[in-house]
C-alpha cells in the first residue's frame, strides 16, 4: 500500500516514539562501551545495482579517526523480550532485526553491523551481525520479486497468516457467496478435527492444574529439591472505568464519548456430511 502510493494508517506509539528519542541516547552508550567515534548521516542511501533499495543508517562507526569499518543500529526492546536474543557479542537477534542489518550491509557494500540494544533502562548490549553474501541473495531475490511482480504491477502479494486476510478482506459482502473446492471440504473437516483434539488436550491441561493447584492450596509458590516448580499469586489490583453505571449515572457525559465500534470478521465452520 505504502510503496503504491495508497493511504496508509500511520504508525504512532509511544513505544515508537521512545525508540526514536533514545536513538542518541544508544547511540552513546555504544560510543562510551566501544571508545569508537560516530558518523550520523542522514542521507538515504541507495543500492548501486537495485535502485529500490534504500536504507536510513542509524551511524557509521569509524575507526582510526576517518575511515567507516561498520554500522551502527541502535533499537530499545522491551525487557520481557529478551529471551528472543542470544549471547552477547553473537548474532543470534530477531529475525526482522537480523535482515535489516542484512539490507543495510547489501546497500552500504560494509560488511559488520553492531546492534546496540537497550532492554528497559539496565540491560544495554551489543550484537555482532557480520556479513553473509548468500543470505544476502536470498533477501535481494525476496525483495525484487516484491518489487517487480507486485509494486511495480500493483498486485497485492497473498496473504502468508490470519491477520494479512483480516487486513485485505476486512470487510464482507452479504450478496456474495463463494462454491468451496473439493480440496477445501476437506481443509474443513480436518480443522473440525484439529479443534476437537484442541479441545481434549486444554481438558487434559485443565485436570493438570487442578491437580497441581490442589496440593499448594493456600501455598502461593510449588518447590521441589529446593528450586521453584511453579508459582500462583493475584497479580496487583488493576482498574477499569465502570462504563455501565458511568452511564446509568451520568447519561449526558458518556452519550458524546460513544463512537461505533467495526468488529472484525468471524469465520465459523459448519459441519458438513457427505
Amino acid at each position: 500500500m505504502e510503496k503504491t502510493g495508497k493511504a496508509v494508517k500511520q504508525l504512532d506509539s509511544l513505544p515508537l516514539r521512545f525508540g526514536s528519542f533514545a536513538e542518541e541516547f544508544v547511540a552513546s552508550e555504544y560510543a562510551r562501551a566501544t571508545g569508537f567515534e560516530l558518523l550520523h548521516d542522514e542521507s538515504i542511501h541507495i543500492h548501486p545495482e537495485h535502485s529500490f533499495m534504500s536504507a536510513h543508517i542509524d551511524r557509521f562507526v569509524l575507526e582510526g579517526g576517518s575511515t567507516v569499518s561498520r554500522i551502527l543500529e541502535c533499537k530499545t526492546a522491551n525487557p520481557f523480550t529478551s529471551r528472543e536474543w542470544g549471547e552477547v557479542g553473537s548474532d543470534e537477534v530477531p529475525m526482522s532485526y537480523l535482515c535489516q542489518c542484512i539490507w543495510y550491509m547489501a546497500i552500504t557494500n560494509l560488511d559488520r553491523v553492531d546492534l546496540a540494544v537497550l532492554f528497559g533502562n539496565s540491560d544495554f548490549r551489543i550484537y555482532e551481525i557480520t556479513r553473509d553474501k548468500e543470505l544476502e541473495r536470498m533477501v535481494i531475490q525476496k525483495a525484487t520479486t516484491f518489487w517487480q511482480e507486485h509494486v511495480l504491477k500493483d498486485i497485492p502479494p497473498p496473504a502468508i497468516n490470519e491477520s494479512d486476510c483480516h487486513t485485505l478482506f476486512s470487510k464482507g459482502d452479504s450478496t456474495k457467496s463463494a462454491e468451496a473446492k473439493a480440496e477445501t471440504l476437506e481443509l474443513t473437516k480436518r480443522l473440525q478435527l484439529l479443534n476437537s483434539e484442541i479441545e481434549v488436550r486444554e481438558e487434559e491441561i485443565s485436570s493438570i492444574k487442578q491437580s497441581i493447584m490442589n496440593q499448594m492450596q493456600e501455598a502461593e509458590t510449588l518447590t521441589y529439591q529446593g528450586k521453584v516448580l511453579a508459582t500462583w499469586k493475584a497479580p496487583k489490583p488493576s482498574f477499569r472505568l465502570d462504563s455501565k453505571r458511568l452511564g446509568l449515572e451520568h447519561p449526558e457525559i458518556t452519550s458524546n464519548y460513544k463512537v461505533p465500534v467495526q468488529n472484525s470478521r468471524r469465520l465459523v465452520i459448519k459441519s458438513f456430511n457427505d
